[in-house]
């Protein structure tokens, strides 16, 4: 009976040891891709920069550029109530309108 309980605490040994070898070359590799990510995360994030510009149009709608999101909107007629539409439509909610301005912004690489 000793032997058999010798022999069980050994395997168990022997298991936990392959099980924490195994996650210390797990999280060596884990660090490794982790810091190849964050160096090309990094390096990316050090070329980007923020493009805006304004559109204004006739009427109640006016739309940003292909690849703009509208952040901000300005409405004629002293209209404060305005929305976005789409991500990129700005809409002053007032009757009459006369104008509609957007600020269209962008995040782009140098």
């Amino acid at each position: 009976m000793m032997k058999a309980a010798i022999f069980l605490a050994l395997a168990l040994l022997v298991s936990a040891y392959h099980v924490d070898a195994q996650c210390l070359i797990d999280n060596a590799v884990d660090l490794k891709v982790q810091a190849a990510v964050s160096s090309i995360v990094s390096s990316t994030l050090a070329k980007a920069k923020l493009f805006c510009q304004n559109v204004s149009a006739r009427g109640a709608l006016v739309s940003c550029p292909g690849g703009y999101k509208a952040t901000a909107c300005s409405c004629g007629m002293a209209c404060g109530s305005w929305d976005i539409r789409s991500d990129a439509t700005c809409h002053c909610q007032c009757g009459g309108i006369d104008w509609t301005s957007a600020r269209c912004c962008k995040i782009g690489v140098e």
